[in-house]
């Protein structure tokens, strides 16, 4: 299962809506204020769609979805 995308959120621009958890609860979950908790932010291809709702749903444009290639290489 190939990971495309990752899920990104602002958690400065984010208030707490939930609504991206409502719409992508395979991979969004909220803490105990209603707050994004990302546990796994690679985005599978099948969810992908979902992921897109998501991010366009956030009422105060929080979240972001971003190709593997723009991911920041992790260094050792």
């Amino acid at each position: 299962m190939p990971h495309t995308h990752s899920l990104r959120v602002d958690r400065i621009a984010c208030d707490g809506h939930g609504v991206c958890a409502e719409l992508l609860p395979e991979r969004i979950g909220l803490d105990e204020w209603g707050y994004p908790v990302l546990p796994d932010s690679e985005v599978p291809a099948e969810l992908l769609d979902h992921a897109r709702r998501a991010v366009a749903a956030c009422p105060v444009l929080a979240m972001r979805l971003e190709p593997a290639s723009q991911r920041p290489s992790s260094r050792t």
